[in-house]
């Protein structure tokens, strides 16, 4: 790893876009979601899927001038369409019309078809909570994740994040449905290290904390086993039903290729429900668990990424040489 200054990644990632054809608007936006995700220590999903979103503008599968619009609506219930634009801007742009519509209504729910990914997902929780909403959203992928019981990917490793905030530091759960994603799975192997639980079987079909053997079988690890495997299959449903668009079945089983996504964003105002009892709750919630265990403090999701983000913006980003190098080149 090297490490970047925050705004000479910012620059870099703005100017790289330029050249794919974004306007200035949109090029700042997309830099600064991909930065923040570096910045937050999920370069997986950040600097790191910039390449596989490149070659997919350069095919003609993004669009980066496709803007998502409302093609319906029920009150707090919104339909949208992504045109296959860029899948953070598409992202980002529902969840904001989401919390629009909690202010209105006390929630609001906006459904997006025929997108891409999304990059790092926990980014829509952030920006949730960052405008003070509660925030839910989910996205379907392509069929990735083995369910409970059998050995081929037929549903999606579909993320879910949860966010709450909070004066003191956000909530924010940020997750695979695996319990590994397979950025996570890269990561380990590259360090060479081993994963702390078993994470997938090998090609003998065994449990293994051995990041290599599980991206060679392609059998990650559902979270909760058959729980988590259930949870991808409804979480799927869910998404391809409020959107109109499609399943994970639907879409191709090519990382390259996997576009027409589906995803759901979902935002409360917790003022709502605000009252006596409630005021200080998610503080008072957070105090309970400020208790160790072992030699290792309890955190609440979200804790890590503050202090990392607190990090990388004091010392430098730390990013992958051949990523840096890359998004320098195209710069």
């Amino acid at each position: 790893m090297v490490r970047v200054a925050y705004h000479d990644l910012l620059d870099a990632l703005r100017r790289a876009l330029d050249t794919l054809g974004f306007d200035a608007r949109r090029a700042g936006l997309c830099a600064r979601l991909i930065a923040d995700a570096n910045r937050d220590g999920v370069a997986s999903h950040g600097l790191n899927l910039l390449p596989r979103v490149v070659t997919m503008i350069r095919a003609g599968i993004v669009d980066v001038t496709a803007e998502p619009v409302r093609i319906a609506a029920a009150g707090a219930l919104e339909r949208w369409s992504g045109n296959r634009g860029p899948g953070n801007l598409n992202a980002y742009a529902c969840m904001a019309r989401a919390i629009v519509l909690a202010q209105e209504h006390g929630v609001g729910c906006v459904a997006l078809a025929d997108t891409n990914h999304w990059m790092r997902g926990g980014t829509y929780g952030w920006q949730a909570a960052d405008a003070g909403a509660i925030g839910l959203c989910w996205s379907n992928t392509m069929p990735n994740l083995p369910p409970w019981g059998a050995t081929k990917p037929l549903v999606g490793n579909n993320p879910l994040v949860i966010a709450v905030p909070r004066a003191d530091g956000h909530l924010v759960l940020d997750m695979a449905i695996s319990q590994f994603s397979f950025g996570a799975l890269a990561a380990y192997r590259t360090r060479g290290e081993r994963l702390p639980v078993p994470g997938g079987f090998d090609e003998n079909g065994a449990l293994t904390d051995d990041a290599a053997a599980i991206e060679s079988t392609g059998r990650l690890l559902p979270i909760g086993f058959w729980k988590g495997s259930g949870l991808a299959i409804v979480l799927d449903v869910i998404a391809a039903l409020l959107a109109g668009g499609r399943a994970t079945h639907e879409i191709t089983a090519r990382p390259e290729k996997e576009t027409g996504l589906s995803q759901v964003f979902i935002a409360f105002d917790p003022m709502w429900c605000a009252g006596s009892a409630n005021t200080g709750l998610a503080d008072r919630i957070v105090a309970s668990l400020s208790t160790e265990s072992g030699d290792e403090q309890v955190r609440y999701p979200g804790q890590r990424t503050r202090a990392l983000r607190e990090i990388h913006l004091r010392d430098g980003v730390p990013v992958d040489p051949s990523a840096w190098q890359f998004v320098q080149s195209m710069a």
